[in-house]
């Protein structure tokens, strides 16, 4: 019989499969105010990178304008949820 050490038994790097997997569950376990400034933030830094594109092209429209600064403040709000739930590694690029 042969027994698997710690040592000996592969654990990384998971399975993208796996990976998934524990991802679905970690969103499923977190507080829906996290769940919701995660949406948020997302949402928000897609429409801000979409007005960011029409601002190098050309001048943006005052409504245009109004919307990349609402993106913004969404962004900001979602980003001090996060903070102070300790959960920026959601949205932010771990170093």
């Amino acid at each position: 019989m042969t027994t698997e050490t710690p040592t000996t038994r592969p654990t990384a790097p998971l399975p993208s499969a796996a990976v998934e997997v524990l991802s679905r569950l970690e969103r499923a376990l977190l507080p829906p105010a996290v769940v919701v400034a995660v949406t948020c933030y997302e949402v928000a830094s897609e429409r801000t990178a979409e007005l960011s594109h029409l601002m190098d092209a050309r001048d943006l429209t005052p409504a245009e304008f109004n919307a990349l600064f609402d993106a913004q403040t969404v962004m900001a709000g979602a980003r001090a949820t996060l903070a102070e739930a300790g959960r920026l590694d959601l949205i932010e690029v771990p170093s």
